[in-house]
């Protein structure tokens, strides 16, 4: 499923870039919570090496995961939309 991204995600983003962490640092203060604003949660994942965010939206979760290199494109707005898979628990 396609997810547009809304205004909250776009200021995780802000906060992520404020941070100016590589992807090793990163992995060093790996968290699944570390961000959260309206209807979206989520953090670095050091064994996947990405961001992995749920959203819940229309009473269900959904789960989506991006490389650091994405999160200047989506504060850019060039990335608009993600693809999202049911949370599969």
């Amino acid at each position: 499923m396609i997810h547009k991204l809304k205004d909250e995600f776009y200021s995780i983003c802000k906060e992520i870039l404020a941070e100016n962490k590589n992807v090793e640092e990163w992995s060093e203060v790996e968290s699944d919570d570390m961000f959260q604003a309206g209807i979206y949660e989520g953090g670095f994942d050091a064994t996947g090496m990405e961001f992995c965010f749920s959203l819940y939206e229309n009473e269900k979760e959904y789960w989506f995961q991006f490389p650091l290199d994405s999160v200047e494109k989506f504060h850019n707005k060039i990335i608009t939309e993600v693809e999202v898979t049911v949370a599969d628990w």
